[in-house]
């Protein structure tokens, strides 16, 4: 969204009370001249003074509640880890960091995103949410925080240790995302298992099978 500059009213204006000041007001073409010179000013001005490109964040709409509250309570609060995540991700200038912290927000969006597909997942994300989360927030904090306090041993130091442990932060998020689809993987296995042995019992299993 574009936000005009006040400048040209004002200058227009400007025009307006000046003439009417000093200079005369009577016949037709006086009042084409001052039309004129009024525009004149807008425009001229308009051009030197354009305005500002404003952006507006359009807040994403609440999703629709589950009915589970301990499903609702957690989406919530993945939001909001979701958010500081961007909002972090924005703050660091480190490209590397940065890299990091979009992998592991897009991690964390699906790791909440599992347990309205499947709540029997909610104690896995509870305890992801509980520990892993706010701890590597904290450290991402901590980073954005120092990164701007100089130099220093103890200041690299640290944030090179955060940099370090970004790498497996991100590998143990990519595990704990797996680690969600185990109970299905189980399913889908037993249903695999169960449809060969009926298949095998009617004796339409088997690569020799013809139709």
């Amino acid at each position: 969204m574009k936000v005009r500059s006040a400048i040209p009213f004002y200058g227009a204006a400007a025009v307006v009370v000046l003439w009417a000041l000093i200079l005369p007001l009577y016949k037709p073409w006086h009042f084409l001249v001052f039309i004129a010179a009024a525009a004149g000013a807008y425009f001229l001005l308009e051009k030197l003074f354009p305005g500002k490109e404003k952006v507006i964040e359009v807040p994403e709409p609440e999703p629709e509640p589950t009915g589970n509250e301990a499903v609702d309570t957690l989406t919530r609060e993945g939001r909001q880890a979701v958010a500081e995540l961007k909002r972090l991700r924005e703050s660091i200038r480190e490209p590397s960091v940065r890299s990091r912290v979009d992998e592991i927000t897009a991690l964390t969006e699906k790791i909440f995103a599992d347990i309205v597909e499947d709540p029997q997942d909610v104690p896995q994300v509870k305890r992801f949410a509980g520990y892993y989360l706010p701890t590597t927030m904290k450290l991402l904090n901590a980073y954005d925080r120092m990164s701007g306090e100089g130099t220093g041993a103890n200041i690299s130091g640290t944030l090179q240790r955060i940099e370090d442990i970004l790498d497996t932060t991100v590998e143990a998020y990519r595990k704990q995302y797996d680690a969600l689809f185990a109970n299905e993987a189980l399913d889908i296995e037993t249903d695999i298992t169960v449809l060969e042995s009926m298949l095998k019992r009617e004796g339409l299993g088997g690569k020799d099978f013809n139709v």
